[in-house]
C-alpha cells in the first residue's frame, strides 16, 4: 500500500472514528447529568429509556449507510443519472420511516416502556425522557442518515465538525435544562433533541452546497432501490443496535436477579463500553468508503488491504481504551454519581466486560468490510449471532449461577461471536482467492 492511499484512508477513518466517539458520548452526557441530579433511579431511568434513542440513530445510520454505499459504489462505476435518484430515494425514505417511527413512539409508549422492564415510578421517569426524543425522532434520524452520505462525498472532516456541534450543543443544554431550570428527565432528552437537531441542520447545509444531484426515480425504481437499501441497512441497523438488544436483556434479567441497582451497575458499565463499541464502529464505518470503492472498481486485492489496516486500528484502539477503563474504573461509578455500593460493583463487574472487547473489534472491522462489499448474507449472520447467543446465555447461565450468571452471559457470547466471525472471514477470503485465480486462468487462455 502507497503512503498516498495509507493517507486516503486515515482521512476517512479519524474523522469517523471522533464522529461515532461524541454520537456515544450523548448518552454518557446524559446519565452524567441525570445521574447526579435524580442518582440511582435517575440513571436506571436512562438506562431502559435510552435504547429507543439508539433504535432511531441505528435505523439511520443503516438507511444512510446503506444509500451511501450504492451512491459510492455507482459513482465508482460512473452511473452519474443512479447515483441522483439512489440520494433521492434515500432522502425521501428517511424521512418517510421517521414519520412512522414517530407515529408508533407516540402511540405505543407506556407498552414499549414496559416490555423494557420499566414499571411503577421508574415507567413515569423513564417516560418522561421518552416521550421527547420520540417528538424529535425526524431531526434524529436525519442526523444520522446524512453523515454517510457527506463522509462518502469527501466531508469527512465536515462531518466530524457537524457531530461535534451537535455535541458541543447537548452538554450546554443539559447543564442548563438539568441542573439550573431544572427540567429533570424531559430536560436532559430536549438536550440530545436539539444536539441531533443541530448536526441535522450542519449536514443539510452541506448537501445545499455540495449540489449532489436530485433526480426523483419512477415508482417501480424507487421501490427497487428501497428494497435493495433496506437489504444492505439490515447488517449497520443491526451492528448499531446490537448493543442496544444486549442492554435491554441486560435490563430484564438484571432487574429479575438483582433489582434496580444492578441496573445502575451495568447502565455505569455500558455508558462507558459503548462509547468503545462506537470508536471500533466508526473504524469500519470510515474505512467503508474506500473499500467499497475499490470493490465497485474490481480490485479485491485492495479491499482485502485496506481491510488489514482497520484490523490494526481498531486493535490498537482496544487495548489503549481497555487499560485506560482497566486503570480508571474505580472513578467509573462516580462519575455518574452513583451510590457507593454501585461504585463498588462496577469494580467488581466491569473488568468482565473489558477482557473480551478484542474480540469485539474483530467483529466490528469483518461486519463493516462484508456489508461494504455487499456480502450482506455473512453479514447479517456476525450482526444477529451475538444477539442470540447472549438471549441463550442470559436465559440458561442465571440458572446455575444466578446473579453471576446474567452477569458472565454477554462475555461468553462475545466470545463464541468472535470465533464464528474468523471462521467466515477465513472461508470469505478463501473463496475470493480461488475466484481470483479462475479469473486469472481463464485470461490468460
Amino acid at each position: 500500500m502507497t503512503p498516498r492511499q495509507k493517507k486516503e484512508y486515515y482521512s476517512f477513518v479519524i474523522p469517523s472514528i471522533l464522529a461515532f466517539a461524541l454520537g456515544g458520548v450523548y448518552s454518557i452526557v446524559d446519565g452524567f447529568f441525570i445521574g447526579h441530579c435524580l442518582g440511582d433511579p435517575g440513571l436506571a431511568s436512562v438506562t431502559i429509556g435510552y435504547p429507543l434513542a439508539v433504535l432511531i440513530q441505528a435505523v439511520g445510520t443503516g438507511l444512510g449507510l446503506a444509500g451511501a454505499i450504492r451512491y459510492t459504489i455507482w459513482g465508482a462505476q460512473d452511473r452519474k443519472e443512479e447515483q441522483k435518484k439512489c440520494y433521492t430515494a434515500a432522502l425521501l425514505l428517511l424521512i418517510l420511516v421517521s414519520i412512522v417511527l414517530t407515529v408508533i413512539f407516540l402511540t405505543q409508549l407506556y407498552p414499549i416502556l414496559r416490555f423494557l422492564g420499566a414499571e411503577g415510578d421508574l415507567l413515569e421517569m423513564t417516560a418522561e425522557y421518552v416521550r421527547v426524543l420520540a417528538i424529535g425522532t425526524t431531526l434524529q434520524l436525519l442526523a444520522t442518515g446524512l453523515i454517510p452520505f457527506i463522509r462518502n462525498m469527501g466531508g469527512t472532516t465536515y462531518a466530524m465538525v457537524s457531530m461535534i456541534l451537535g455535541f458541543v450543543v447537548n452538554i450546554i443544554l443539559d447543564y442548563v435544562l438539568v441542573w439550573h431550570i431544572p427540567l429533570g428527565m424531559s430536560g436532559a432528552a430536549w438536550a440530545t433533541v436539539i444536539g441531533q437537531a443541530s448536526t441535522t441542520v450542519a449536514a443539510i447545509l452541506f448537501l445545499l452546497r455540495k449540489k449532489p444531484g436530485l433526480r426523483l426515480p419512477e415508482i417501480g425504481e424507487m421501490l427497487s432501490i428501497w428494497g435493495e437499501m433496506f437489504r444492505v441497512a439490515v447488517a449497520p441497523f443491526g451492528m448499531t443496535i446490537s448493543p442496544t438488544i444486549t442492554l435491554i436483556l441486560m435490563n430484564r434479567f438484571l432487574l429479575l436477579y438483582g433489582g434496580e441497582q444492578a441496573v445502575a451497575v451495568y447502565g455505569c458499565i455500558d455508558y462507558v463500553v459503548a462509547v468503545i463499541y462506537l470508536l471500533l464502529q466508526g473504524v469500519g464505518d470510515g474505512s467503508q468508503p474506500v473499500i467499497s470503492e475499490q470493490y465497485g472498481e474490481g480490485n479485491d486485492a485492495m479491499s482485502a488491504a485496506y481491510r488489514t489496516m482497520a484490523y490494526r486500528t481498531a486493535g490498537v484502539i482496544t487495548v489503549v481504551c481497555m487499560a485506560g477503563l482497566y486503570l480508571t474504573r474505580g472513578l467509573i461509578g462516580a462519575l455518574f454519581g452513583a451510590s457507593p455500593e454501585t461504585c463498588l460493583e462496577v469494580i467488581k463487574r466491569l473488568p468482565l466486560f473489558l477482557a473480551t472487547l478484542i474480540f469485539v473489534a474483530f467483529i466490528r472491522v469483518t461486519t463493516s468490510y462484508l456489508y461494504a462489499t455487499e456480502k450482506v448474507a455473512l453479514s447479517y449472520v456476525l450482526v444477529y449471532t451475538e444477539p442470540v447467543l447472549s438471549l441463550v446465555a442470559c436465559l440458561l447461565l442465571p440458572l446455575q449461577m444466578g446473579l453471576d450468571g446474567v452477569w458472565v452471559a454477554i462475555p461468553c457470547s462475545q466470545v463464541l461471536s468472535g470465533v464464528i466471525a474468523f471462521v467466515i472471514k477465513q472461508n470469505t477470503d478463501r473463496r475470493l482467492a480461488m475466484t481470483n485465480r479462475t479469473v486469472r486462468h481463464t485470461e490468460k487462455q
